[in-house]
């Protein structure tokens, strides 16, 4: 694995960190004071929408699909595009900016691996063009959703439509009001063999039955313009063609779509940690108590040198996940994916734990992102798979190949 950038990488860098100076850290604070005000609820900030079309102008855009999506994609390897990812995660509500944020990242990489010519040309592109968002509807509130065998919501056939009912929540984005389509997994055949039970079908927000029963609360919080919803699918029909790939597929699309998403991820907890790290530092050699500068002190030493040993080890492991995906696809890096799962998030908020500390009270105040930071990294420890699911599988996997 070569660690050194490309040229064409570094030029990439240099133009995401430039429009990151211009116009991100500016608003850095601005947009989680706007989306916090209850009146603002649902709503984006005003200047948000001009930050895009920017983007979109400098052609800092749908970057995240890696080249084997042909015409789709910019023409970067995972590896070219994970320092990228990194650079731009810094401000955790940027990469909507560039759109390449959950959960339309994921929803594109389904729609573009899967979907067919008019599932494309109906959802895939205006997503791709930013001109809508997207929802991912599988989790459930009734069972432990981290075995997927376990889903309870039905998709079933009549005649040229299918009939969906049941509850979901933990549907991110659905509240958004630039949010049109939900990717929704049910059981199709629940006598099928196990793996073959559920799909995966495209169901319009407005479609009939469709409810938004709740908003449900994050950390105590509405976490809008997207927030989480809890959904009720009563009676919905939608037509049989907006069924993906096949009945039976739903798995499969599962693996496809959350394998390269939790390796961006990942990638994104690098940058964030990163950009806490550099917050604490400036804090620390700024704030003094009890005679001395903070960063004086021996405890406060040992907690930056401590979240840098973090950083660097998470980022090796996140690029070679990276590099093991370009060269054997993701089932055959699949140990690393499960690998930067677990530790990415838990190194971002012990990093963002730290911070905290040496910010003392204002690190829980709307004064700093930090603690935005360390709540998305706690959450990200159970979405997507509880750490505890993807260290069993990585230990089942060590086990086999070391015996």
């Amino acid at each position: 694995m070569d660690l050194e950038y490309s040229d064409k990488v570094q030029e990439l860098l240099a133009r995401v960190e430039t429009f990151m100076d211009e116009h991100i850290f500016a608003h850095e604070l601005d947009y989680w004071e706007w989306v916090d005000d209850a009146e603002n609820l649902w709503q984006y900030p005003p200047w948000f929408e001009d930050l895009k079309s920017k983007a979109k102008e400098a052609g800092i855009w749908n970057w995240f699909l890696p080249r084997d999506y042909e015409d789709l994609s910019p023409g970067l390897s995972n590896l070219e595009f994970a320092p990228i990812m990194e650079k731009m995660a810094r401000v955790p509500w940027a990469q909507e900016i560039f759109n390449c944020s959950a959960p339309d990242r994921g929803n594109m990489e389904v729609l573009a691996r899967f979907g067919n010519e008019k599932q494309q040309r109906q959802w895939l592109d205006p997503l791709m063009n930013g001109e809508i968002r997207s929802a991912f509807s599988m989790t459930e509130p009734g069972v432990a959703s981290s075995d997927a065998g376990n889903l309870e919501a039905t998709i079933e056939r009549d005649g040229d439509e299918y009939v969906i009912n049941g509850r979901k929540w933990f549907t991110s984005n659905a509240f958004n009001p630039l949010c049109k389509v939900f990717v929704m997994m049910g059981k199709t055949d629940p006598k099928a063999a196990r793996h073959k039970q559920f799909s995966m079908i495209l169901v319009p927000k407005d479609t009939p039955g469709v409810i938004l029963e709740r908003p449900v609360r994050v950390w105590g919080g509405m976490h809008s313009p997207g927030g989480h919803a809890q959904v009720l699918y009563d009676k919905v029909r939608v037509p049989k063609e907006n069924l993906i790939l096949g009945e039976g597929r739903g798995f499969e699309i599962a693996q496809g779509r959350l394998g390269p998403g939790r390796f961006q991820y990942a990638m994104m907890f690098v940058g964030m940690a990163s950009r806490v790290l550099e917050l604490m530092c400036k804090r620390v050699d700024q704030r003094e108590a009890f005679g001395e500068k903070l960063s004086a002190k021996t405890s406060i030493q040992h907690d930056i040198a401590r979240s840098r040993c973090e950083i660097e080890q998470c980022r090796l492991l996140v690029l070679a996940a990276a590099d093991k995906m370009d060269k054997f696809g993701a089932k055959g890096a699949r140990d690393y994916i499960s690998m930067v799962k677990v530790v990415a998030p838990q190194m971002c908020q012990n990093v963002a734990d730290r911070a905290i500390q040496s910010f003392g009270g204002m690190g829980f105040t709307q004064d700093t992102p930090i603690v935005h930071i360390y709540m998305a990294s706690r959450v990200c420890r159970i979405a997507d798979g509880p750490d505890e699911v993807h260290m069993s599988q990585l230990a089942r996997r060590t086990i086999r190949d070391i015996v």
